[in-house]
């Protein structure tokens, strides 16, 4: 199935008070970011798009796939499903090198020149993190912000995921201002559950949380993306400053 769009309709929150908006959609190419206090039910709502709930969840949302209920086989066949969802918690099972890893996910994805995509995965990764990884690293060896890195590639390029969402990427390292400019070449639903505001003004819109309920639907105005655009000149300032610490370099003043 070719997913055109997503549209959440209304539930509840944890004390069962509604959301305030009816309905929101997704459409392909989106960046949506969800925003709101620890705890006002940001997790709970992308669980909701992972799940395609249908009133079966205990906020009651449903999530309708180009107008009509997700498919069975999204459900219950791991390779029709097109969520990749990046949780914070990147523990293995295996200890596989990461090369042999990759290679075995673009093998049950059946994706020709597997040795191809691999690399370009590889790539992919190494320009989100500022630890570039090394192929013949065990998945376990990895650091949190390399695992993150290299599932938001692998979710991108080997399983080709039309949906993407991502949990708090800005705690583990990843170069945010690399990760926007890259996700938006590809045409694909993005959702970032972040506190980032670099993240949240530079997406199409913003979905705002508060106690498990939406309370409002913003879409950035000049005057936010101009912000943006200063937020995104400390990002680089700071990722300039953590490679000089890292690589043991001394820090001079005038830098600012």
């Amino acid at each position: 199935m070719q997913i055109k769009e997503i549209k959440i309709f209304a539930g509840v929150g944890k004390n069962g008070q509604p959301d305030l908006v009816d309905e929101i959609t997704f459409t392909m190419g989106d960046v949506i970011s969800i925003v709101g206090p620890t705890g006002s039910g940001k997790t709970t709502l992308i669980d909701d798009i992972a799940l395609f709930a249908d009133c079966n969840t205990p906020t009651r949302r449903r999530v309708l796939i180009n107008e009509a209920p997700a498919p069975e086989d999204f459900m219950n066949d791991p390779s029709q499903n097109p969520v990749a969802f990046i949780t914070q918690h990147t523990n293995f099972l295996s200890d596989l090198p990461v090369n042999e890893f990759l290679e075995t996910h673009a093998d049950i994805r059946k994706r020709p020149d597997i040795s191809s995509v691999v690399r370009e995965t590889i790539e992919f990764a190494n320009q989100l993190t500022g630890e570039p990884l090394n192929a013949e690293n065990g998945m376990t060896e990895l650091s949190g912000g390399q695992t993150r890195a290299l599932l938001i590639a692998d979710a991108v390029i080997i399983s080709n995921s039309p949906v993407i969402l991502l949990d708090e990427i800005e705690n583990a390292g990843i170069n945010r201002t690399k990760a926007l400019e890259l996700l938006k070449k590809y045409e694909k639903i993005f959702v970032f559950v972040t506190h980032d505001p670099r993240i949240a003004l530079s997406s199409d819109f913003r979905i705002v949380m508060e106690n498990g309920a939406v309370t409002k639907v913003l879409y950035p105005h000049d005057e936010e993306l101009a912000v943006a655009e200063e937020i995104k000149k400390i990002d680089d300032l700071m990722l300039h400053f953590r490679r000089l610490i890292r690589s043991g370099e001394r820090v001079t003043g005038g830098i600012i």
